[in-house]
């Protein structure tokens, strides 16, 4: 197997990965999944398929993962991977202590929702929607019961 087969792939399996954890698109996952599994399938190594123009050519391998190959031979990362990586916002990064959300589900809830008040928080929960959303792992009374001693917290402070 192929040294840079191998790590481009695992570049791809931990974009699938984080991409999953924070509820993106499903199609978009899927495909950084098997182009993972196509780029550990190949018979050739991958840097020498992007040095002669072919990257194209590999079956589920379009312009958008093509030049993150690209880019990971060039720079040896790929910027997109690295700011999936980035933490929460400080301003809800400790709402994750909260009763039944979890670290992707305040990724959620924050870049796709726009959520990033704990007001917003307990609008959004006094509305019954967060128990539809996958992840919710608590009951609507616990966490507005948190919200509000925190909001207290906060008021006091």
């Amino acid at each position: 197997m192929f040294q840079t087969n191998r790590a481009v792939a695992g570049q791809f399996r931990a974009m699938a990965d984080l991409l999953a954890a924070r509820r993106e698109n499903p199609y978009r996952v899927r495909a950084y999944r098997r182009a993972a599994d196509v780029l550990l399938s190949l018979e050739e190594d991958v840097a020498r398929i992007a040095q002669r123009g072919g990257l194209e050519e590999i079956p589920g391998i379009g312009g958008d993962l093509a030049a993150k190959i690209t880019e990971y031979l060039s720079t040896g990362r790929i910027r997109s991977l690295e700011e999936l990586k980035e933490p929460l916002p400080l301003e809800v990064a400790d709402w994750t202590t909260l009763p039944g959300l979890s670290d992707s589900l305040v990724h959620y809830l924050s870049a796709r929702l726009g959520i990033r008040s704990l007001a917003d928080l307990e609008t959004l929960v006094q509305s019954h929607l967060l128990r539809t959303l996958p992840g919710f792992s608590a009951t609507e009374a616990e966490l507005l019961t948190a919200i509000r001693a925190r909001r207290r917290g906060a008021a006091s402070a």
